[in-house]
């Protein structure tokens, strides 16, 4: 009886400790490589609306030519400091992405959004439509002069 309590307990530890059978991590990797490949690029699904100059001060608004790059340097410091807790420049985050947004907004439009976004959010159609898109979160109003507001539009148009 002892001998054979040695022996199962010796055999108990060889299958222990013995070689064990690796599971395949190869299945996992190939499972979510082939969601992202399968993954199309998320867009914005508001409608472009180029026509729409939204509700504040500005009521129409032109960009010449050449880029003031100086400007466009100061709104970039002004987009690092007061935009990038819930904007990227390239994708979505909490809200969306800026780099394209002239071929979807009017210039007047992303100003007064930047200058007005409570009124906008209760009263513009695109601002509403943009709030249920991103799930109810609100722009907060970072109380930017206009200066400070055209400063980030000319830096949006280097993106």
């Amino acid at each position: 009886m002892k001998k054979s309590l040695v022996w199962l307990f010796v055999l108990s530890l060889a299958t222990a400790c013995g070689p064990k059978e690796e599971k395949k991590k190869s299945f996992e990797y190939k499972r979510t490589t082939e969601e992202k490949k399968g993954e199309k690029k998320k867009t914005e699904k508001t409608a472009v609306d180029y026509e729409n100059m939204g509700i504040g001060p500005i009521q129409s608004m032109v960009f010449e030519a050449d880029i003031n790059t100086s400007l466009a340097e100061e709104g970039a410091g002004i987009f690092k400091q007061k935009c990038t807790a819930c904007h990227m420049t390239d994708r979505k985050l909490i809200g969306p992405a800026m780099k394209g947004i002239y071929e979807r907004r009017s210039p007047a439009w992303v100003m007064n959004m930047i200058l007005n976004p409570t009124e906008m959010l209760q009263k513009d159609k695109t601002a509403m439509a943009l709030l249920k898109e991103y799930n109810n979160v609100m722009m907060l109003n970072q109380n930017l002069s206009e200066k400070e507001a055209r400063a980030l539009a000319e830096y949006f148009r280097t993106l």
